[in-house]
């Protein structure tokens, strides 16, 4: 009596083999949209303490400073840490076969980068102001008022 296999077609692993049921190892848009919003419900309170946190934090900057200031790098690794959470979370529901909800976290790290790009650029403008122009008077010397105390 030889042996005969009853289908010659592969079964996937995951679908209790059977052959007409379609294969559960993607996400579909439903399943995808409500696992966003769910995270986005957590990132968003997160994202407005945050920029709370460093609002409040500028209050108390002295704007009156000798000399340059330095570059303050506080903003700049709090909104970086931010991206980086939620590009870690996008590659997260990327491989485990959320691709909706992979792609919606991917857009917030990129508005999260811009924002993270945005404070670099002008902490490094805050620390790096540009120079005074030369005065027509006094050749080679920057013009400063004679009285920095009245300009303000």
């Amino acid at each position: 009596m030889p042996f005969e296999p009853s289908s010659r077609t592969p079964r996937l692993p995951g679908n209790d083999c059977r052959p007409g049921k379609p294969s559960d190892s993607r996400g579909d848009g439903f399943t995808g949209g409500c696992i966003s919003l769910i995270v986005l419900l957590i990132e968003i309170p997160v994202a407005i303490l945050l920029g709370l946190s460093l609002a409040i934090r500028g209050w108390g900057r002295p704007e009156d400073q000798s000399g340059a200031p330095t570059m303050d790098w506080v903003p700049v690794l709090w909104l970086g840490g931010f991206t980086l959470g939620v590009l870690i979370i996008a590659i997260v529901f990327l491989l485990s076969a959320h691709p909706y909800a992979g792609a919606v976290q991917l857009l917030i790290a990129a508005i999260a980068l811009s924002f993270t790009m945005t404070a670099c650029h002008e902490e490094y403008e805050r620390a790096h102001p540009p120079p005074l122009p030369t005065c027509p008077t006094r050749a080679g010397t920057p013009c400063t008022s004679p009285d920095s105390a009245t300009d303000r």
